[in-house]
C-alpha cells in the first residue's frame, strides 16, 4: 500500500451512474475515489449506478475506491450494501445521514454478513472500513458516540451542505463550532483527523485554497473534492511547507530521549508533545 493510501489528503467524488467519469477520477491522481450512489445519482438511475459500481469493484482498482451508499436508514441502503460489500475492489463505505452509533453498528453487521464474515459484535475491526458523514445538528451533538460506535469505523466527516441547511447558517464561519467539535470527537475516539467537506465552486481555486488553510488551522487533514482541478490545491494546502519541515527537523534533532522540556537556540521551549507534532509533520511529508 502506498504512503498516500495510508495518509490520504484528497478524496474525489464521482457519480456512480457515469462510469466514464469514474474512470477519469481513477486516473486523476486522487488518493481515494468516492463513487457516489446517493446525492449525485437521480432516482431513476440508482439501479444502474449500483450495478455499474459493483462491476467496477469486481477487481481491485488502481487506487482505493470508497462507495457512498444511500441514506443508512433508507430503503436503498440494503440493496447498495448487498451489491458492493462483497466485491474485492471495495476499500471503504461512506455512510450518509448518520445520526446515531446504532446505525453504524447495524451497517457494520450487514457488511460483515455480505462478506461472509462472522459477526464481531464490535469486538474487532475485521469488517470493511466505514466512514460516517455527519450532516445534521443531531449528528454533531452525537459526534463522539458515532466516532466510537464500532471498530470498523475509521473516520468521520461533515456533510456541510446538508448541515448548513439544517442549521440555517448563512455565513461559512457559522459552521466553525461544528467543525471543531468533529475534529475533537475524531481525536477522542482515536480516529484520523477528518477531511474537510467539498468546496462546491470548482472555479474558485483561490477560495478553495483559503478555505483549506482555515480547515487546516482547525485540525482537519485533507479534503473531499468534486473536480480533479481541485486536487493539487488541496494537496498543496495540507502538505507541510518548507519552513514547517525545517522547524520539525530542528526539533527532532534537538530532542533527546532522556530529557524533558528544553529550549531551542531561538528561545522556544520544546517538550514531548512538541516533538510528537514534529514527527507527525515529517511523516506527512514522507507520504509524497
Amino acid at each position: 500500500m502506498t504512503a498516500a493510501a495510508l495518509c490520504p489528503l484528497t478524496w474525489l467524488y464521482a457519480p456512480g451512474d457515469r462510469p466514464h467519469v469514474v474512470a477519469k477520477a481513477l486516473a486523476s491522481g486522487a488518493d481515494v475515489v468516492v463513487v457516489d450512489l446517493e446525492d449525485a445519482v437521480a432516482p431513476d438511475r440508482k439501479e444502474y449506478a449500483r450495478a455499474a459500481t459493483a462491476e467496477l469493484l469486481t477487481e481491485p482498482p488502481p487506487v482505493p475506491v470508497h462507495v457512498r451508499i444511500n441514506a443508512v436508514d433508507g430503503p436503498l441502503a440494503a440493496e447498495d450494501l448487498a451489491a458492493v460489500a462483497p466485491r474485492p475492489g471495495l476499500a471503504g463505505l461512506r455512510l450518509p445521514k448518520v445520526t446515531s452509533a446504532g446505525q453504524v453498528a447495524r451497517v457494520a453487521a450487514r457488511t460483515e454478513t455480505a462478506q461472509g464474515l462472522p459477526p464481531t459484535n464490535g469486538s474487532d475491526g475485521s469488517g470493511p472500513s466505514l466512514y460516517a458523514l455527519l450532516e445534521t445538528a443531531l449528528a454533531i451533538e452525537r459526534a463522539y458516540a458515532i466516532a466510537a460506535a464500532h471498530p470498523s469505523l475509521r473516520g468521520i466527516s461533515i456533510g456541510e451542505a446538508d448541515l448548513r441547511a439544517d442549521l440555517g447558517v448563512r455565513q461559512d464561519s457559522g459552521l466553525d463550532w461544528c467543525r471543531a467539535r468533529v475534529v475533537v470527537a475524531a481525536r477522542a475516539a482515536g480516529l484520523a483527523p477528518p477531511p474537510q467537506s467539498v468546496h462546491p465552486d470548482i472555479r474558485d481555486l483561490e477560495g478553495l485554497a483559503a478555505s483549506c488553510a482555515h480547515g487546516r488551522a482547525l485540525g482537519f487533514l485533507g479534503r473531499a473534492a468534486i473536480h480533479p482541478r481541485q486536487l493539487p490545491i488541496i494537496e498543496r494546502a495540507y502538505l507541510p511547507t518548507d519552513r514547517e519541515l525545517e522547524e520539525a527537523e530542528t526539533i527532532i534533532k534537538a530532542a533527546t530521549a532522556d530529557r524533558g522540556a528544553q529550549a531551542l537556540p531561538d528561545g522556544r521551549f520544546i517538550d514531548a508533545a512538541v516533538v510528537a507534532a514534529a514527527r507527525r509533520t515529517l511523516a506527512l511529508a514522507r507520504r509524497c
